[in-house]
């Protein structure tokens, strides 16, 4: 049994952020702080499932919506990586005051290497999993640009993604390409599952082979086979990953 509930809490620019915390019935045996995905949302299905499989598993978890996207206040426009971390911040500390401080940290593609970035910044996280992540930021800023280059010419363009239409700007490319995600997975000491759907046509499966290569933590790869990116084309695959989730996590924190 689980339950879940809404709740709001404000970035370090004042902006006001929704998430949802999924709870087990009994008290929890350990909360996970979990982001979602470029122009994603936490509402996305792997991400709500997934959640839900590790409250009915005892693992409390806050998944939230970034600025200007989903249920949270502000403008996706002037978000970025380096605010999609500060969220992160925000959210970990709303949880810490609220339950109690996160000892997971999950994350799905962009998400994932927003956690990556600041993983070393939290004491009481012992563990971290990502979902069809990067290996580096530099290839999103690249994609973008190569959708629309009036991102960079003109300062801002408009893309499609997920069926949806998103104005852009300049400085999230710029952003993204200041990251060094490859130093930060090297700089990690903390478990880390890395978890790739084998044919995933967002982000090749080579990005995970790479992260596997450079984190400094125990890293573990497993491969979704018959996957995607967002986890929806296979029956069950949500719960699937959260029954993966807590047992690699109970076990690597033992």
């Amino acid at each position: 049994m689980r339950t879940s509930e809404r709740v709001y809490f404000e970035n370090e620019a004042g902006i006001r952020l929704c998430g949802i915390i999924d709870r087990p019935e009994a008290e929890p045996f350990a909360v996970a702080l979990f982001s979602h995905c470029f122009t994603c949302t936490k509402d996305l299905k792997a991400i709500v499932r997934i959640s839900r499989r590790l409250a009915e598993n005892g693992i409390a978890v806050l998944r939230f919506d970034f600025a200007g996207l989903g249920d949270s206040d502000g403008v996706f426009s002037d978000s970025n990586f380096d605010s999609n971390c500060a969220d992160v911040r925000a959210a970990f500390k709303f949880i810490s005051d609220h339950v109690a401080q996160p000892s997971l940290l999950i994350g799905h593609s962009l998400g994932g290497s927003a956690m990556v970035t600041v993983a070393n910044e939290f004491d009481s996280v012992n563990a971290l999993a990502t979902i069809a992540s990067p290996s580096t930021t530099m290839h999103l800023a690249d994609y973008l640009e190569g959708v629309n280059p009036a991102i960079v010419d003109e300062g801002q363009g408009e893309v499609v993604i997920g069926g949806r239409t998103h104005l852009l700007k300049q400085q999230l490319l710029v952003n993204l390409r200041e990251q060094d995600l490859p130093q930060r997975l090297a700089s990690l000491t903390i478990p880390h599952l890395i978890l790739h759907p084998l044919e995933d046509q967002t982000l090749p499966y080579w990005h995970a082979e790479k992260m596997l290569e450079m984190t400094g933590g125990a890293g573990s790869l497993v491969t979704l086979e018959d996957s995607d990116h967002l986890l929806v084309e296979r029956d069950g695959e949500g719960e699937f990953v959260g029954d993966l989730i807590n047992l690699w996590f109970r076990r690597s924190t033992n």
